[in-house]
């Protein structure tokens, strides 16, 4: 595996955490720095994991991975989209402050990094995969992507927050789905 399929597999995994991050800086009013490593460190620390994980586990277990990815993707980032278009109906003006939570942290970066552990077992079905240096790649890739879309997301959102916070939940929602009905064959994209 070449530098350039494997940058293009990195980008390709960070899609889903660069979309989540665009949602959070669509709910941030104010974007520190902070708030870059939060996302850069979950997102782009779970894109490196989760392949690593699959990796380990080799392909005596994908068919049952491959079998529940979508399926768990789509559950997580329904439960996280609906709880954000929740909090933009909600009058409360505080719900944004506890957004970079770890709970809600933690089962974003799982809810976008389902299809990378997938990839890890791919990984270990090829001879000259470095598991090290693709892992760091994808990590990297995709802590530089979520501090971008984190970025793009504040920008448009601190002009409408609340319609903005909601549209964040809907792409989710539609992502999960997206996910799924790839995964069943029902739709390609």
């Amino acid at each position: 595996m070449d530098l350039w399929e494997l940058f293009l597999i990195a980008v390709g995994l960070s899609m889903d955490a660069f979309a989540v991050s665009i949602c959070k800086g669509l709910a941030t009013k104010e974007v520190r720095a902070k708030h870059f490593l939060t996302v850069g460190l979950w997102f782009g620390g779970f894109q490196a994991l989760m392949p690593a994980l699959g990796f380990l586990l080799g392909s005596a277990f994908e068919q049952y991975i491959t079998a529940l990815d979508h399926w768990i993707a789509f559950i997580l980032l329904g439960l996280i989209g609906g709880n954000m278009i929740r909090e933009s109906l909600s009058r409360d003006e505080e719900h944004t402050n506890d957004s970079f939570a770890v709970k809600i942290m933690f089962l974003m970066a799982v809810a976008t990094s389902i299809d990378a552990l997938a990839v890890g077992i791919t990984f270990a079905l090829l001879p000259d995969v470095n598991i090290f240096a693709a892992v760091s790649f994808i990590g990297i890739i995709t802590f530089i992507l979520s501090g971008v879309g984190l970025k793009i997301g504040n920008t448009f959102g601190a002009k409408y927050k609340s319609k903005a916070e909601f549209a964040g939940g809907l792409i989710l929602i539609l992502m999960g789905i997206k996910i799924l009905l790839e995964h069943l064959n029902i739709i390609h994209f």
